[in-house]
């Protein structure tokens, strides 16, 4: 992620420490539209095999779907490897 972001560390923000970012939405609802209020959007690269997206749209009482190619088209978000998968220890 670093590497991704050209940054020399990164970490989780809290929502306290970024939800001035998104004033026209409730806190922890923000949608993954960072393109839109000047942020670089990151996708993991298993969304990218998803044929559909769903995602708070601003409120919690409000979700959109939205095709991944469409998403992909609207925000040209970087793809990369986010999450990893820890593998389930084999049975003793």
């Amino acid at each position: 992620m670093k590497l991704a972001a050209g940054a020399e560390s990164v970490g989780l923000a809290s929502e306290a420490e970024f939800k001035s970012l998104f004033p026209d939405c409730e806190t922890g609802a923000m949608p993954p539209f960072g393109n839109l209020y000047g942020m670089s959007v990151f996708a993991d690269e298993a969304l990218s095999r998803d044929k559909e997206i769903a995602f708070n749209a601003g409120s919690h009482r409000e979700l959109l779907r939205l095709a991944w190619e469409d998403f992909e088209r609207l925000v040209e978000p970087k793809v990369i490897k986010l999450a990893t998968v820890k593998q389930a220890a084999e049975a003793a």
